[in-house]
């Protein structure tokens, strides 16, 4: 690693971490909605004041339970409704075949305000998980945007659930289901919804009008798999970047035309691109289960980017690689360090500048393959979702990890289980919460919860 590259990199990220620490100071905090995927811009920050310090000897006061139906999907909050997606299997059926559902919920009671269905053929899935929705729904105003597993993309109006347009993948695009589902969020854009819809041969993204939903542009050769990454959006080189993480690379697109601004080639076994591109500054961060780490830069003065390092390492084991090997966890990049869950649960500490191995700890997490945890920023925290359905207060620091406190927080029923020989037999929740004016909102494969997180109700 050049000298000079890591002294830009570390005046760069602490000037970022002075100017944001300055802005949050100087504004006055309120309650927010949660209308996405990891809540506002797909940031995973949340900044709602008269919020807890620590959590009451006594629990969490659960403001309402709703029953729902299997899913990995997590809710959104949106102008006082909560929306989830889950899925039934049909019990005459011989494959498996089932009905998809999206509900509103009043946010106050938890009432459901309104369902709507379609059917869904997870007979092309992976067995032991095909067991619900995976994607997030998208609120944007007065519609909401909902991806299924088996490849539906549908447009309803948040007031009334009435269908406003939708499109069959398979059908319409020859999209091949990937063996875990469709995983990705709908991402609006201005009045785009881009998608990632897998279509063969040169539409793995498309952009839709969203009031119409007409085709207005596709992007990317399908090879293999899909994948299931979240597509994001970052302002770098002086515009707006539409960022795809795909089997095959890290691609770069103008979010207008779906015109490639630039690509970095990196392959990914399994198309396992789950964790979401997670950016500080001028610099992008990706990990993957088996291929490692990878740490972009991307310019200031047009849209490119250049690969700092990449870390594969030996092996995804806990013990054969210095590096971070996600599957599931989003992971932090905070100053000038990196924090984020490897392949056997372990949480580690790297430094940002080199992806070098700093701390490992064993506390967060269950120590089991997949070990999975959902990483929030509130002020100098984080409020962590482990897949053993904990709630953690945690800070990260380049010391190591601090617990600040931990309960409780909903029972984790889906299954771990991979193949006939269930290798992983485990309980786990792996729903990304919503956190939205002070309180906390998440779900299992049997009800939805709102629990408060208001200083008010301690």
């Amino acid at each position: 690693m050049n000298t000079n590259r890591n002294y830009r990199f570390l005046c760069c990220s602490l000037f970022t971490s002075i100017l944001v620490t300055g802005v949050l100071s100087s504004i006055t905090l309120h309650a927010n909605d949660w209308p996405e995927w990891r809540g506002a811009g797909r940031q995973a920050v949340w900044t709602d004041d008269g919020v807890v310090d620590r959590f009451p000897s006594g629990g969490l006061k659960v403001t309402w339970r709703t029953p729902i139906q299997a899913g990995f999907s997590g809710p959104v909050v949106a102008d006082g409704r909560v929306f989830v997606t889950d899925f039934a299997f049909l019990p005459e059926t011989k494959v498996m075949d089932g009905t998809e559902r999206i509900l509103a919920l009043d946010e106050q009671t938890g009432e459901v305000l309104w369902t709507h269905d379609w059917p869904a053929a997870y007979r092309n899935l992976q067995l032991s998980y095909a067991t619900g929705p995976r994607a997030t729904p998208t609120v944007d105003g007065d519609r909401v945007y909902v991806a299924g597993a088996a490849g539906m993309l549908l447009c309803l109006e948040t007031s009334t659930g009435r269908v406003v347009w939708s499109h069959d993948a398979v059908a319409e695009y020859d999209t091949t289901i990937p063996v875990w589902g469709v995983a990705s969020a709908p991402l609006v854009e201005e009045d785009l919804v881009i998608y990632i819809a897998g279509g063969e041969p040169d539409a793995l993204v498309m952009a839709f009008d969203k009031r119409t939903g007409a085709e207005v542009w596709r992007s990317i050769n399908v090879v293999g798999e899909m994948g299931y990454g979240q597509p994001v959006i970052y302002e770098a080189g002086g515009v707006r970047q539409l960022i795809v993480w795909h089997p095959t690379a890290v691609s770069s697109l103008n979010p207008e035309t779906g015109d490639v601004y630039w690509e970095e080639p990196w392959e990914v076994p399994g198309a396992m691109t789950v964790t979401t591109p997670v950016r500080s500054e001028n610099y992008l961060f990706f990990t993957q289960f088996y291929g490692g780490s990878m740490m972009l830069r991307l310019d200031t003065d047009r849209p490119a980017a250049t690969a700092l390092w990449k870390v594969a390492g030996s092996s995804e084991m806990p013990d054969g690689s210095a590096a971070l090997h996600s599957l599931i966890t989003t992971p932090i990049v905070k100053d000038d360090y990196i924090y984020g869950v490897g392949s056997y649960g372990e949480l580690r500490g790297l430094d940002a500048a080199t992806g070098d191995r700093l701390w490992v700890s064993d506390q967060m997490t269950a120590q089991r393959r997949w070990g999975a945890a959902f990483m929030v920023q509130h002020g100098d925290r984080y409020f962590v979702n482990n897949d053993a359905g904990d709630l953690i207060l945690a800070q990260f620091t380049p010391e190591g990890y601090v617990e600040l406190d931990r309960t409780k927080l909903i029972e984790a029923t889906s299954r771990a289980g991979y193949g006939p020989r269930r290798f992983e037999d485990r309980a786990v929740n792996w729903t990304h919460p919503a956190y939205a004016n002070r309180h906390i909102i998440t779900r299992n494969d049997n009800e939805i919860i709102r629990v408060s997180l208001d200083v008010n109700d301690y």
